[in-house]
């Protein structure tokens, strides 16, 4: 008998998924199922003042695993600041890593592990080449309820000779396992947790309407916006609601799986090198784009963003599709406005560089193959219109 493989159907997982209050305490005995004995802790400075990166280093000794860290990493990881990190895991013959941070962490962690077991350079694995082989066993323990770098396929890193942000994606680059302890996202600033908050609303949304798009994803997708809207504001607004951050921690981990398996697309695709040329937190600019792009969007997928806005919350079953858009729109601007998402003027962005950088902007944005998943493909010429209405 023959079988045919849908390939666009089979989805790719981290091996351990640990949830819950206080599940950062089992990060030793993790190391040790995936047959680590001796590993590199990759953090940043603020966790490390905090004192978190002691605190884990001191549970993983404590299961009989040997430690070392790293808390070098930038906010928008460039390969010239991962190196160090590889040279130390390969000199030191670890064999495993430990991400402790945010998105910017775990992606560094990911391309450390990634070059400290198959060596190279980043651009070696960047798209449209494709990370198949397994990277270093590494843990992923977020600290911010957003990127969902936790449980995806992706990393970002910056080559800083061109301000061009590498994407690189494969099976690969999924960490073997993830730690999802919400209460390490109680310290986080409102900045942070209303960037990052964003940024796991877009994943869902982007992950629902995706051209690869499936049963599974949507499902993942719809949820996760059912936990986020609601819990969006509350969690910036009282940062002691631990309900409220409980639920942004699931629904940022749910949307990462959403986005890794369906993609992400045009709003992620232009977002990347406001980024590279610009320093924008990726969060902050990706909600910047995506009230713009989702208007682009939604003649091209009306009744996907209308399920969109019901599983939000911002309508019920009652309304019609074309309430529901209007809705959805009215709400994803509103959100900006009260979380202080700023404009790219707001922000500081000198309007004469950003006007002669839209030509490089808008190829890298269509290269990173992105913009191809959306409902509504755009040229090069579109992506410059909607890079200006969304100036």
């Amino acid at each position: 008998m023959n079988y045919e493989v849908n390939y666009e159907s089979i989805y790719c997982f981290a091996k351990v998924l640990e949830v819950g209050e206080g599940a950062t305490a089992r990060a030793g005995e993790i190391a040790i199922q995936l047959g680590c004995r001796r590993v590199m802790i990759v953090s940043d400075p603020v966790m490390k003042t905090l004192g978190q990166v002691d605190q884990l280093k001191s549970v993983v000794n404590q299961a009989g695993v040997e430690a070392d860290v790293f808390t070098d990493t930038v906010p928008e990881p460039t390969e010239a600041s991962i190196l160090p990190a590889v040279n130390k895991v390969i000199d030191g013959h670890y064999d495993g890593v430990i991400a402790l941070g945010g998105g910017s962490v775990i992606d560094s962690a990911k391309a450390i592990a990634l070059l400290a077991e198959h060596q190279g350079r980043i651009r070696d694995y960047s798209v449209p080449n494709i990370v198949t082989s397994p990277i270093m066993p590494l843990i992923a323990i977020p600290t911010t309820a957003g990127t969902g770098s936790e449980v995806t396929k992706v990393t970002i890193i910056t080559d800083e000779t061109n301000d061009e942000k590498l994407l690189c994606m494969g099976p690969g680059l999924i960490p073997s396992a993830a730690i999802i302890d919400f209460t390490l996202t109680m310290t986080a600033p409102e900045r942070i947790t209303a960037d990052t908050g964003i940024d796991a609303l877009t994943h869902a949304i982007e992950a629902y309407v995706s051209g690869k798009s499936g049963l599974f994803t949507d499902q993942q997708a719809l949820l996760a916006m059912k936990l986020i809207a609601p819990n969006l504001r509350e969690a910036v607004n009282n940062p002691d609601n631990k309900d409220a951050k409980e639920q942004m921690m699931l629904g940022a981990t749910l949307a990462g799986i959403a986005f890794s398996n369906a993609s992400v697309a045009l709003v992620h695709g232009m977002s990347r090198p406001i980024g590279a040329h610009f320093h924008v937190p990726h969060g902050m600019s990706n909600a910047m784009l995506l009230p713009t792009v989702t208007e682009y969007s939604i003649p091209a997928a009306k009744t996907r963003y209308a399920e969109c806005a019901r599983a939000m919350g911002v309508v019920d079953a009652s309304n019609n599709d074309d309430d529901a858009v209007a809705a959805l729109l009215l709400e994803l601007k509103q959100i900006n406005q009260d979380l202080s998402v700023p404009s790219m003027s707001d922000f500081g962005i000198d309007k004469q560089a950003f006007w002669s950088n839209l030509d490089i902007m808008s190829e890298q944005a269509l290269a990173s193959g992105s913009p191809n998943n959306n409902p509504r493909i755009p040229n090069k010429e579109e992506v410059i219109e909607l890079y200006k209405a969304a100036w």
